[in-house]
């Protein structure tokens, strides 16, 4: 084995991915071939080895593990991931978030939509959408981009029994450090898009609406929803990655005969899609009472969260917009994951989730202490 590919492997923590030797046991078996004869014969067949081509071998990837072009990839994911999704979306966000904040004029998704289309026309469904594509931009940069370092991080302290062991809280400790940063490059843009939106006539888009919300309530007021905004995001993304690890671990494990490593690309992305889209349901329902929040605080100037109790009442918290919600957040996480996983799977990296980490061998923990 040469230096580059031992260096490779160290960035390749067995207890998050799956670990180089089984992932050579498993496409010995797939070939039909045995340890003894790979190791008779080292060499490669001329022209490659096409019956493995789909496979997605991370020893083999274009960028290291865990190294400053890993992170930059996982950013970059992040921005295409979370930015292009809710742009696509920003109809069915715009009708949940007047929905919210005028339930008498906005009774129904359905006669949401038609409200808007007579009041606004078709161009009013994307009212808002550049502040929304910016500011999402940013957060998916932030929350995908520090959540695999936080969990590389979390991880190396406790090291590999005890991340295997506890590997969810280690899932839920990254995605709640990431998501704090993620908020704050968030919230200015959260702020305008809802201002724009759900006052008709206060500004055009960005361009204008920023000016005159900085105008009225000072560069401070950028951020008057944020601690809501951490209400609704971080409970939100601890479920959305901690639900989505765990699910896609879950359907390779019972719901699909064959080794993850041996799954092609399509399927794989089609597990990232499944799982994400029933872990953007569980979010859904876990972060909507702070979403009314947020809504609320950024429509009414000088509003508390007091204010917001009172007029909507708890019952209103929990289930003004919900069902709506829950179609967009579920359609929209889903597509996160997906292409999320197609970005990594198209610079080389292996998608996320779905090998059960291995503890190490208490022998082997007590050589190392």
């Amino acid at each position: 084995m040469d230096l580059s590919q031992q260096s490779r492997e160290s960035l390749l923590p067995n207890f998050l991915y799956s670990s180089v030797a089984t992932r050579t046991m498993g496409i010995e078996r797939f070939l039909n071939r045995t340890p003894s004869l790979q190791a008779a014969d080292p060499s490669p067949a001329v022209g490659g080895d096409p019956a493995g081509s789909f496979l997605i071998q991370s020893p083999k990837e274009k960028i290291e593990m865990y190294s400053p072009a890993f992170y930059a990839a996982c950013t970059a994911g992040g921005i295409a991931s979370c930015g292009l999704t809710h742009t696509a979306v920003t109809p069915l966000d715009l009708v949940k978030c007047n929905m919210q904040i005028d339930p008498a004029k906005y009774k129904s998704i359905t006669s949401g939509f038609g409200v808007l289309l007579k009041e606004q026309g078709v161009r009013g469904f994307f009212r808002g959408w550049v502040p929304t594509l910016i500011g999402y931009s940013a957060q998916g940069a932030c929350k995908f981009g520090f959540y695999e370092f936080f969990k590389k991080y979390y991880s190396d302290i406790v090291g590999p029994e005890y991340a295997t062991k506890y590997k969810t809280l280690i899932y839920l400790a990254g995605s709640a450090s990431a998501e704090v940063i993620a908020d704050v490059a968030l919230c200015p843009m959260e702020a305008v898009k809802v201002r724009v939106q759900t006052q008709p006539g206060f500004a055009r888009g960005l361009s204008d609406g920023l000016p005159k919300f900085v105008k009225s309530e000072g560069y401070t007021g950028l951020y008057k929803g944020l601690v809501p905004l951490w209400g609704r995001q971080i409970p939100y993304t601890m479920m959305k990655f901690a639900s989505f690890e765990t699910i896609v671990e879950l359907l390779y494990k019972h719901a699909i005969p064959t080794p993850k490593d041996q799954c092609s690309k399509s399927l794989q992305l089609g597990v990232s899609f499944a799982g994400g889209y029933i872990a953007g349901v569980f979010c859904a329902v876990v972060s909507h009472p702070a979403d009314n929040l947020v809504s609320f605080l950024n429509n009414a100037k000088g509003a508390t969260v007091g204010d917001a109790v009172k007029k909507l009442g708890l019952w209103g918290l929990f289930t003004r917009g919900l069902p709506l919600r829950i179609v967009m957040i579920g359609t929209l996480t889903g597509a996160q994951w997906g292409i999320y996983d197609a970005f990594k799977v198209m610079v080389g990296l292996p998608t996320t989730g779905g090998v059960t980490p291995a503890a190490a061998p208490a022998s082997e923990v007590k050589a190392v202490a």
